[in-house]
């Protein structure tokens, strides 16, 4: 009887042990002050849920993840200096971040010569694109779809209804600059003509002049591509102008910030988004629909964080980043060669963004059936018909 006790204690000392192990680090930086604060802000919460879940379950073969938490202001001196203190003081294991591209690309350089495994939550490609251009991407993923995937699934939308001549109106930074790169590149593949290109600086709060060239130039429609509140002025705008024509917006804008922003303006508005965004519309046959009704639950009923951030296209990106992270360690470890391979080895994780199958070319793994097109009805995002 006592053996049976004293064994009993050791299997519990064990398991005890185990998740009272040094703790794996995961920086985690994101823009919780400046202009894009309403993305970064709730995504950092979705990091720690994720973590608080994850450490729930047991953690990484029984060690807990603690997360290290940095703001970059949107600025991209401040995510390198981070990014620094991350990799050379707080000795993290891997890191799930920035917010934008700009800040994205400030890191990139120092990520890859570091060997840092980094799950970028930012909407443009450059991040994981190659050449002389944008450099190595070895260590670099991200989780959001590429523009060009988003760009695609609109396009597909627009050569569905017949529309033809298009008028583009971008940001002038990087995220912009990203999407104009592929609305140009790609226009031609889908019988499509580009009759007007116009790009505002992503602080400007009137785009009517450029609207107004816009219309002169006979579109059928109008793509805007940006993020913040420079996409909810430019639908206040045409408003303002009268313009009878349909206005896409970029796959960074589906959230409820954009109808309240906006107001009457944003009804008839679509735009790509990822499934979230229209989860009481998701068939019950849909692989993702209980992996997301079960994110929606936890986000609304138990952490109550959509009283504060209603949950928007971006607010699945550190929950699908951090768990394809912890899932990888959960293989190999925390060693950041092993942990690079086996995250680029990820193959149909069912996540909140989409179905993931990274490749050594392709460090996001998303395809246009990630996406659908989302439509402002009635003050709320619905499927676009």
């Amino acid at each position: 009887m006592k053996r049976g006790l004293l064994m009993l204690a050791l299997i519990g000392l064990c398991a005890g042990s185990a998740m009272a192990k040094e703790p794996i680090k995961i920086g985690a930086f994101f823009d919780l002050s400046g202009p894009a604060s309403f993305i970064g802000t709730p995504t950092k919460l979705v990091a720690e849920m994720v973590v608080d879940r994850i450490n729930k379950q047991g953690g990484v073969n029984g060690v807990p993840i603690e997360l290290v938490i940095g703001d970059t202001e949107g600025d991209p001196a401040k995510a390198t200096t981070i990014a620094k203190k991350f990799i050379y003081k707080e000795k993290v294991a891997a890191m799930i971040g920035p917010t934008r591209t700009g800040t994205g690309m400030a890191v990139k350089k120092l990520v890859e010569e570091a060997g840092m495994p980094t799950f970028m939550t930012v909407g443009g490609d450059p991040v994981i694109m190659g050449g002389d251009k944008f450099g190595s991407f070895e260590y670099v993923f991200k989780s959001p779809q590429r523009s060009s995937v988003a760009v695609k699934r609109l396009y597909m939308f627009l050569q569905q209804k017949g529309l033809k001549k298009v008028a583009l109106l971008t940001a002038a930074d990087g995220f912009g600059k990203d999407g104009a790169r592929w609305l140009t590149k790609l226009a031609a593949d889908y019988g499509l003509e580009i009759v007007a290109e116009e790009s505002f600086g992503p602080k400007d709060t009137d785009m009517t002049a450029q609207l107004t060239k816009l219309k002169n130039a006979g579109p059928q429609a109008i793509v805007c591509w940006t993020i913040g509140p420079a996409g909810a002025i430019v639908s206040k705008n045409k408003a303002q102008l009268g313009l009878d024509l349909p206005l896409f917006q970029c796959h960074g804008l589906p959230d409820p910030k954009y109808i309240e922003l906006a107001g009457a303006a944003s009804e008839g508005d679509r735009m790509p988004a990822t499934k979230l965004m229209v989860a009481g519309e998701l068939p019950d046959g849909d692989v993702q629909k209980p992996v997301i009704d079960e994110f929606v639950k936890l986000y609304n009923e138990t952490y109550n964080y959509d009283e504060q951030f209603p949950i928007n296209t971006h607010s699945g990106y550190a929950w699908d980043a951090i768990t394809m992270v912890a899932n990888a360690m959960k293989q190999v470890g925390t060693e950041a060669k092993a942990l690079r391979q086996a995250i680029e080895q990820t193959k149909n994780y069912v996540g909140i963004s989409g179905v993931y199958n990274l490749t050594a070319e392709d460090h996001n793994g998303l395809d246009v059936d990630s996406m659908v097109i989302v439509e402002v009805k009635d003050g709320r995002f619905v499927m676009a018909q």
